[in-house]
């Protein structure tokens, strides 16, 4: 379910619709574990979905040159998706998984290694969410073309 800002007269009610479709999109895109989308609830989603794909795909080559996020295993990305829900809590990250707090030094540090950035550092992090939103979008893209 999506819904838009309100319209205020039946003129608006284009817009609206534009406005609901869009936050339908960028919901299935970069929100999926949600069920209902507002439009003015979608934060940097909805910046990166008005983005070309390659101008996303540019960024991607930046941040990962030759590796690909995909080349994450399955264990590790769950383990960054936690790190960042418990907002960069080591500690907090480390309970929720049953593991030492060690172990996801050792994670991070093998990921540094990997793609030269560190997301216990917040710049680093931020850098590395937007490039998870932005493959999730140009994955997206290329199998839903407008």
């Amino acid at each position: 379910v999506a819904y838009s800002n309100l319209a205020e007269d039946i003129s608006r009610l284009p817009d609206a619709y534009k406005e609901a479709h869009t936050a339908l999109e960028v919901g299935k895109i970069f929100y999926a574990d949600k069920n209902v989308f507002g439009y003015n609830q979608l934060g940097i989603g909805r910046l990166i979905y008005q983005l070309p794909v390659s101008i996303c795909e540019m960024f991607i080559d930046e941040i990962f040159k030759e590796e690909t996020l995909d080349s994450i295993d399955e264990e590790t990305l769950i383990t960054i998706r936690t790190f960042f829900e418990n907002d960069l809590n080591l500690s907090e990250t480390s309970r929720q998984l049953y593991v030492h707090r060690n172990t996801l030094v050792y994670r991070f540090e093998k990921l540094q290694r990997k793609f030269g950035l560190d997301i216990r550092a917040f710049e680093d992090a931020l850098t590395f969410k937007l490039a998870m939103m932005v493959v999730d979008y140009i994955k997206y893209s290329k199998n839903h073309p407008s």
